[in-house]
């Protein structure tokens, strides 16, 4: 059986930046520090968590560079090239394999709308282009969406494309690749649709953005099988977590929480307004009473399990 390109929990990575807006090499060491010391064996780069609409060419290799040294022998880990055009998806491609990346995450363009087909020639044009492995990036929130036709033809068809990772919000592509019976990599994007994949058994794993602030609890959804006791009690913290990140555009939710647990600091592409100040306040004070009891209730169990 071909080695899946994500098997297990993938931290989706913050891109943190100085007051100035300037990339915030330290803090970006720190997460990775951090998340390694939690036990994540998997990194993704430059996703939407990442916010990669905003990070320059520039700032991406630094990022990669910071990441190979960081995590040489010690972790793995893919890189998001989306950008608004082909041109500018096989820079960053070339720039992700020059960086050590062990595969690519594809997003379609961003802000046109495309139909599948020229989806599908975007696709197979970048991967003539770059030679790693690619799991087509499905983020119908942000670019035109994927197909299930489109994606299983490409799969198929193409050698180095080699899954998916879908943030939909929907199982409906990772279970029609599982039906298939294609050999691929099937990669959960949505922390809402996890459990879903889980316990339908159509995932090998998540490129997860709660996972940079509470690596605890992915890990124990699992490290538990499904329609366990403890498999459920993760599941419903994270589900409350992702209740409290509605209220926020993706990521800013995610900063507040990795500037209280001192990851990284809380810095955002806009100003803050009042609303959204006072929002980011109650977040932190929720996630103060919240938090304690609820990693200790994922990682006791695990403890005792070993």
């Amino acid at each position: 059986m071909a080695e899946k390109l994500v098997n297990g929990v993938y931290a989706a990575l913050l891109t943190p930046r100085l007051g100035n807006g300037d990339f915030d090499e330290k803090a970006f060491k720190n997460q990775l520090e951090f998340l390694l010391g939690k036990g994540i064996h998997g990194f993704a780069l430059n996703g939407a968590t990442s916010e990669y609409t905003s990070v320059t060419p520039d700032e991406l290799k630094t990022i990669l560079a910071i990441a190979k040294e960081t995590l040489d022998g010690r972790a793995e880990y893919n890189c998001g090239v989306g950008a608004a055009s082909l041109h500018g998806t096989i820079e960053l491609g070339k720039l992700a394999l020059a960086g050590g990346a062990k595969g690519i995450l594809l997003p379609m363009p961003y802000f046109f709308p495309f139909a599948q087909d020229d989806l599908s020639g975007y696709c197979k044009g970048f991967a003539e282009q770059v030679p790693l492995p690619i799991l087509l990036y499905n983020l119908p929130q942000f670019t035109s969406e994927l197909e299930a036709a489109t994606v299983l033809d490409l799969v198929h068809n193409v050698d180095n494309i080699v899954g998916i990772k879908d943030s939909s919000g929907s199982v409906d592509i990772l279970r029609a690749l599982t039906e298939s019976g294609m050999e691929c990599t099937r990669v959960v994007g949505s922390d809402g649709a996890l459990a879903q994949a889980l316990r339908e058994g159509v995932a090998d794993g998540v490129v997860s953005g709660v996972s940079c602030v509470l690596p605890e609890v992915l890990n124990a959804i699992f490290e538990f099988a499904p329609k366990t006791a403890e498999f459920e009690n993760a599941v419903a913290l994270l589900e409350a977590f992702i209740v409290q990140l509605d209220n926020f555009p993706t990521p800013w939710g995610l900063k507040f929480i990795s500037e209280i647990r001192k990851i990284t600091p809380a810095s955002f592409v806009l100003p803050l307004s009042a609303r959204r100040a006072a929002d980011g306040a109650k977040l932190v004070d929720w996630f103060g009473s919240w938090n304690e009891a609820a990693i200790a209730s994922v990682t006791a169990p695990a403890m005792s399990a070993k």
